[in-house]
C-alpha cells in the first residue's frame, strides 16, 4: 500500500471551494478506478483527531470524487490544520487517497462566496 497523495489546501476564509480528484488503478492513468459501491468522506480538522471538524461534501462521479466546501459550512473553522479524503469500499476496506495541510487566509469582505474548482488526477491504489 502506498501513502495518500499529498494535496495541501490553501483556503481563503469565507469563500466556497471545490476539487475534483480523478482516481486511477494504475500509475500511467490509463485504467480508471472502479468506484462502484464506494463511499467517500473528507474532513478538515485543526490537528489529527482534533475536536473541531469541518465536514466536506463528497460526490462520486464516474471514477472521480468531487469534494466541496461551501462557505457556510466552515464558519468558525480553525485557522489551519489538516485534511484527508477516505474511500470505503463495498468489502469494508478503507483507503485514504489524498491528505495534506490546510492553510486559511483570513478574509476582509463579508460577501456572497464565489466558487473555486480545481482538478487533480491521482493514483488511488497499488
Amino acid at each position: 500500500m502506498s501513502k495518500p497523495q499529498n494535496y495541501p489546501l490553501d483556503l481563503y476564509r469565507g469563500d466556497s471551494a471545490g476539487w475534483s480528484f480523478a482516481l486511477w488503478a494504475d500509475e500511467d492513468h490509463t485504467v480508471p478506478l472502479d468506484l462502484t459501491g464506494v463511499t467517500a468522506e473528507a474532513e478538515f480538522r485543526e490537528k489529527s483527531a482534533g475536536t473541531t471538524i469541518v465536514t466536506m461534501s463528497c460526490t462520486i462521479v464516474g471514477s472521480a470524487v468531487e469534494v466541496r466546501l461551501p462557505a457556510s459550512s466552515w464558519v468558525g473553522a480553525p485557522p489551519g490544520g489538516g485534511w484527508d479524503l477516505q474511500l470505503t469500499f463495498a468489502d469494508g476496506s478503507v483507503r485514504t487517497v489524498v491528505a495534506g495541510k490546510v492553510t486559511v487566509t483570513p478574509d476582509i469582505t463579508d460577501s456572497t462566496p464565489a466558487g473555486l474548482f480545481a482538478e487533480r488526477q491521482i493514483r488511488a491504489v497499488s
